[in-house]
């Protein structure tokens, strides 16, 4: 069995975000893999065990980008791919879609995994959007994977119910929490990782247009949530408390 995973670098999610001039700044922060990655790898690296087969992760980024592929090699991975993103300029989920797709067409993947979204951005477009660029199936946040053969059993959440759904392979998933339990990287699989194979290409290897490849969408303005102020602590009898907040909910929130 083929099976791809698509990975993205993001940064830790305890490290507190700086905006200068509406742009990120995560020079100094640290990196890891997007946490809903690793749901895909886990999923990838158990389904490689049941059936047989590979399980090779692609990331489109820069030369950083190689720890976190040596991270998911680490976890068991069989092979890693680096596509650089240096020659990228304003970017969005169309043109990552569009660069995977170029990568993975002439791949024979039976199955292709991704996270549900991605912790800095959020938007969940490239797993569908990579779907559609290759003409397979998509089914997105799903809790539960079963193939048998050329069919999978999936179940996905619908906020908060279980939708299942029977699709034929090929196909893409995007994983959620609940979907499994990643692993943490074994002193041996550290080891083995320094080993094997992380393919670095451009794209010029995958024969992309730059100029087909430009974001589909302008980015406005970037902002940080307006701080939070402190809250009420009410004091004195229930009574009072209870005409105190409705005071408050008519004077200063305004809501009554």
């Amino acid at each position: 069995m083929n099976i791809f995973v698509v990975m993205k670098r993001t940064f830790d999610t305890e490290e507190k975000i700086d905006i200068r001039n509406g742009q990120i700044i995560d020079d100094a922060v640290e990196h890891i893999i997007n946490p809903y990655d690793e749901y895909a790898i886990e999923e990838a690296l158990q389904l490689r065990d049941e059936h047989g087969g590979e399980v090779i992760v692609v990331t489109i980024g820069e030369e950083e980008a190689e720890k976190e592929l040596r991270t998911a090699l680490a976890m068991g991975v069989d092979k890693a791919v680096l596509i650089d993103s240096e020659d990228i300029e304003d970017g969005d989920q169309f043109t990552t879609a569009t660069i995977l797709a170029a990568y993975l067409k002439d791949k024979g993947a039976d199955i292709i995994l991704a996270g549900n979204v991605a912790v800095d951005g959020g938007t969940g477009q490239v797993g569908p959007r990579l779907a559609e660029e290759l003409g397979i199936s998509a089914v997105t946040t799903i809790t539960k994977l079963i193939v048998d053969g050329d069919k999978a059993t999936v179940e996905r959440d619908v906020e908060g119910d279980v939708e299942i759904v029977e699709v034929s392979l090929p196909l893409l998933v995007t994983c959620q929490q609940g979907l499994n339990e990643p692993r943490y990287p074994s002193l041996p699989g550290i080891m083995k990782a320094k080993k094997k194979p992380l393919e670095k290409l451009d794209l010029d290897d995958l024969d992309v247009d730059e100029n087909g490849i430009e974001g589909k969408t302008n980015k406005v303005e970037i902002f940080l949530p307006p701080v939070k102020k402190s809250g009420k602590v009410l004091e004195g009898e229930m009574g009072e408390q209870v005409q105190e907040l409705i005071s408050l909910l008519k004077t200063e929130a305004k809501v009554i």
